[in-house]
């Protein structure tokens, strides 16, 4: 036994330890820190997405358009729910962040419990929610017939995953706050090796249509959030999770859903924005409705880059900000974007180029492929705006204002763009126009947020002189 009564850790354990220790981002060059932390958090969001895009995958080249339309009719219910739940996860890793820059060891303790009891009740209420309101939502998105009953089995059984989704969000959201962006991605990657196994003996071997797909991605889902609640449970510091200990605080409770509500809010009405949207492609007829999921699957090529830098960007600032560091608070931020339009502009023109191998892996129908290659010439030689608007609006959650970010981003992606759809379609009645509304709205966004963003780091830096 050692001398404070613990049994000593095995060189295992202490080598697993060594590794996942967290990167203090108060500290070294920005630029790399930044991106050293961002690459695991790329990794993460890739190998997530990887579960639905491997779905996808199968269903084209297995099932047919029907199927793979079928799937794309049903995603954007999934992404409301999840949406909401994505927001209330970065409320709690920017409470962690902030009281890791300060030392504040007993208020990660309770962050972490009450997180955990969040996810639980959340996780079993808006699953069950789902399940009652599927089929009446299908129908108001003027989800064609001929695709209606496999979408609705897609989704139901899919919905069964967003408990141990949640769990892995939030607690990845817990585990990023402390520096360690790497852990989360190696669960995930656990989850993407059974997600495609699943896929492959589902619908390949035992004949199972889009129903294959989302037991798969249950599999998937649940084998990495039962992941992450265990690595928690083994730690020895204070993200230490012990089940007997979950419990809200009252306190921490309402600083997660002060900036986790809004950040929720506005994933959920962007994705009942995209309803609307996808309501407009749905009128389109099922060629389109396929282009534009495998669209949406291509598109994450550049979308999960940006992400993944915005998320570096919530903790960059929250660390910096509570330790009092707001230059390199400010001096992160532009790294972010830097790299972030680096990336995304050389990704687009070979996109571009050659996105009809890229639309060809979804899907083997001609006039998908074609349709496809309109909607991105449309908006990928935009896309470097999303960039700016989405670090922006996570720099201003990092320091706790989330109310801002969530105001612009719903005027501008929501309000705006329904608005921009109708008049679009009237005016213009075809896909580019539906494809329009995209870069429109972004380029408002970030106009607005760049502003918000260096009047909100002004204040920081007159609150901490």
């Amino acid at each position: 036994m050692s001398a404070g009564g613990r049994v000593p850790k095995s060189r295992m354990e202490q080598s697993m330890n060594a590794r996942t220790q967290r990167r203090d981002l108060t500290t070294g060059p920005a630029g790399k820190q930044i991106f050293l932390f961002a690459l695991p958090l790329l990794g993460a969001s890739l190998i997530q997405q990887l579960y639905n895009t491997v779905d996808l995958l199968f269903v084209g080249n297995i099932l047919g358009t029907e199927a793979t339309a079928a799937v794309g009719a049903s995603s954007l219910l999934t992404s409301c729910i999840v949406g909401f739940f994505t927001g209330l996860s970065i409320g709690t890793g920017v409470v962690i962040s902030l009281a890791e820059g300060q030392g504040r060891r007993e208020k990660i303790r309770k962050t972490v419990h009450t997180a955990m009891g969040i996810s639980l009740i959340g996780g079993i209420v808006l699953t069950a929610a789902g399940l009652l309101l599927s089929r009446r939502i299908l129908l108001w998105m003027n989800t064609p017939e001929e695709i209606l009953e496999q979408a609705l089995a897609y989704i139901r059984i899919y919905l069964l995953s967003m408990l141990p989704l949640f769990l892995y969000n939030m607690n990845s959201g817990i585990i990023r706050a402390r520096g360690d962006s790497r852990t989360p991605m190696l669960f995930q990657l656990l989850g993407a090796v059974i997600n495609l196994a699943f896929d492959w003996i589902t619908m390949k071997y035992w004949g199972m249509g889009v129903d294959g797909a989302a037991w798969a991605t249950f599999g998937a889902q649940l084998a990495a959030g039962l992941g992450s609640v265990v690595y928690l449970m083994r730690r020895e510091d204070a993200y230490r999770l012990e089940l007997g200990k979950i419990c809200i605080s009252g306190d921490i409770l309402r600083e997660i859903l002060r900036i986790g509500v809004p950040a929720g809010l506005q994933n959920m009405v962007i994705t009942i924005s995209n309803i609307f949207v996808q309501t407009a492609i749905n009128g389109l007829g099922v060629s389109v409705i396929a282009a534009f999921t495998a669209y949406f699957k291509v598109e994450l090529i550049l979308y999960l880059p940006i992400v993944a830098f915005g998320q570096a960007a919530t903790t960059f600032v929250g660390q910096n900000l509570g330790a009092g560091k707001t230059g390199r608070m400010k001096k992160g931020v532009k790294s972010c974007i830097g790299m972030g339009i680096s990336y995304t502009v050389l990704m687009s023109v070979l996109l571009m180029v050659f996105g009809r191998l890229a639309f060809g892996l979804f899907s083997q129908d001609t006039a998908v492929v074609e349709t496809g290659l309109r909607i991105i010439h449309v908006t990928f030689p935009f896309y470097w705006l999303y960039v700016i608007l989405e670090v922006h609006a996570d720099a201003l959650r990092g320091t706790g204002n989330s109310m801002l970010p969530m105001a612009v981003i719903l005027l501008c992606l929501c309000v705006l763009r329904t608005l921009l759809l109708f008049a679009f379609t009237q005016a213009w009645d075809s896909l580019e126009a539906v494809a329009a509304v995209y870069p429109c709205a972004w380029l408002a966004a970030a106009v607005c947020l760049t502003f918000f963003w260096l009047r909100e780091a002004a204040a920081c830096e007159k609150r901490c002189a």
